[in-house]
């Protein structure tokens, strides 16, 4: 019995030996950043990023991989059944941390809070309400105006039904009294595409992405979805000057790993991205696409995602938002 019971003390001190062994040569292999969207929109432009930077600090690769669908749920489904050893993370969003919990209801395959270890927020960037410049609107007021008069003529696209920009525009449909129509696509990108070739009127798109159609006049901007009017856009005003402070700030983009990775991987995870978001080079980056930084410690992060989906609970709820 006590031989027995040797052994086995032995084997788990091995055990251990050997984990606090590999967690302490973390990383010793590339790292995998799931975006749970399409490349070449905001999401993957700040992962891309983080990517470059925070890999220089730990003095490995991090390679980001697109995995899309379902409003961000089918990357995240996909992180959080991922093995817990922190090589493998989730750029976490409003959506898939806020609004998703709430339009999706059960259907969800993944619980934003118990199946994530959150690391830190990374930037928050304001979104933007366009439309195409044959809409005869040249300020909120005016768009607000026609769809009063003409209910469900005017349509805008989303990145899907449900999607973050479908609560966005829906919640404000509500609060202003119009009747829009909403025109769900696969994805940001086919979305904005369809904005810029004005198969549909209007869209709201996060800033780093929307910014360059507009300052190349294939987009006009109404109003931004933020405390204060964006120095890349100076001239368009806050759904809060506008007389709809309900509509709160813009989104963020933060990195997760699944629930279970150890804080000593955490600690050294979050370390390096705050530190890569202290390089010059990466701020300006940042600040040239519309984004600030926010990075923080991982409590400060858990508190955002959840104040995320108290938010949107109650938007879903007004805006009457569910995905069947």
């Amino acid at each position: 019995m006590f031989r027995t019971l040797k052994i086995v003390i032995t084997t788990l001190f091995i055990l251990n030996s050997h984990l606090a062994s590999a967690q302490s040569g973390f990383p010793d292999q590339p790292i995998k950043l799931i975006v749970p969207f399409g490349p070449g929109g905001s999401t993957d432009l700040a992962a891309r990023l983080i990517a470059e930077y925070a890999g220089r600090e730990l003095g490995q690769s991090i390679i980001v991989e697109n995995r899309a669908g379902a409003g961000g749920s089918v990357g995240m489904e996909y992180v959080a059944k991922s093995k817990p050893d922190g090589y493998t993370l989730g750029m976490a969003t409003m959506s898939t941390h806020g609004a998703n919990s709430a339009v999706y209801g059960n259907k969800l395959k993944y619980d934003p809070i118990k199946d994530f270890a959150p690391i830190t927020n990374v930037a928050t960037t304001p979104s933007v309400f366009a439309v195409n410049p044959k809409v005869a609107a040249n300020n909120m007021q005016q768009f607000i105006a026609l769809a009063q008069a003409n209910p469900n003529k005017y349509s805008y696209a989303s990145p899907g039904t449900g999607s973050l920009g479908h609560a966005n525009v829906e919640y404000f449909a509500a609060l202003a009294n119009i009747r829009l129509l909403h025109v769900p696509y696969k994805g940001a990108g086919a979305a904005m595409n369809d904005a810029l070739a004005g198969q549909v009127d209007a869209i709201t798109d996060n800033l780093p992405s929307a910014l360059p159609h507009i300052k190349a006049g294939r987009l006009r901007a109404l109003a931004v979805l933020s405390d204060k009017r964006s120095p890349a856009l100076p001239d368009v005003p806050t759904y809060g000057e506008l007389g709809y402070p309900q509509m709160g700030n813009g989104g963020w983009f933060g990195i997760v790993a699944p629930v279970g990775t150890p804080p000593s991987v955490i600690t050294k995870l979050n370390k390096a991205i705050l530190q890569a978001m202290k390089n010059p080079d990466l701020i300006k980056k940042l600040d040239e696409s519309g984004a600030i930084a926010i990075p923080g410690t991982p409590a400060e992060f858990a508190t955002q995602i959840q104040q995320a989906i108290d938010r949107y609970q109650r938007i879903a709820k007004i805006a009457k938002i569910q995905v069947d």
